[in-house]
């Protein structure tokens, strides 16, 4: 997907935060009433991608969204995004909670990511396990597109980390924003589809 050829081995389909308290209808998100169709369609559209990569000797990393517990166990939100979803509680997004896991659409992911913040970068281990596995091609799919995804993508970009982003293997809360964070991001990857990079690696 890039103009140097990376083998299957070398790359990862990156999920960014598809969990359960995101996606579920049973999850902290849907119990405050936030959602949107394209994110729900979301699993069921990447899996193929991640089998196949994965039977082609590849990497399925999935970053999972924390709320870190605090005193008496109250998760340490950041105000603005207290103030955008006033309805997130105790145990939300807990670490090794129901919550924070990857849908089972997705299961098993060979990496697992805590992230506090829009970037699977910032403050991580990410950038370190994907030298340590060899990794050298990311394919990025998840949401928002305008959120996580966008500012992942834009710290892979500056990592010199080859990245793709997939154009219909992310969503955003309204698809207006979901194409104009797309069309945002084409000057620092690459945009294909889940067809073509299933075709791309050999994963169809």
């Amino acid at each position: 997907m890039s103009q140097e050829t990376i083998p299957p081995q070398d790359t990862a389909l990156l999920i960014v935060d598809l969990q359960n308290d995101f996606v579920h209808p049973d999850g902290a998100y849907a119990r405050g009433g936030q959602g949107a169709p394209a994110i729900a369609a979301l699993p069921a559209r990447l899996a193929p991608l991640a089998r196949g990569l994965q039977a082609s000797g590849g990497w399925v990393v999935s970053t999972q969204f924390t709320l870190v517990p605090g005193k008496g166990g109250e998760p340490i939100v950041s105000p603005h995004l207290l103030s955008l979803r006033p309805f997130l509680r105790k145990g939300d997004f807990q670490p090794g909670a129901w919550g924070h896991q990857l849908v089972d659409e997705l299961q098993p992911a060979d990496l697992l990511v805590e992230k506090v913040a829009y970037s699977a970068f910032y403050m991580t281990r990410l950038e370190w396990v994907l030298r340590k596995s060899g990794i050298r091609r990311l394919i990025v799919g998840g949401i928002v597109t305008n959120g996580g995804v966008a500012s992942t993508v834009r710290e892979a970009h500056v990592r010199d980390i080859d990245v793709t982003v997939l154009s219909d293997g992310c969503a955003a809360f309204s698809a207006e924003v979901h194409d104009t964070a797309i069309a945002a991001l084409r000057p620092v990857c690459r945009v294909a589809t889940i067809a073509e990079a299933m075709a791309e690696l050999g994963a169809a």
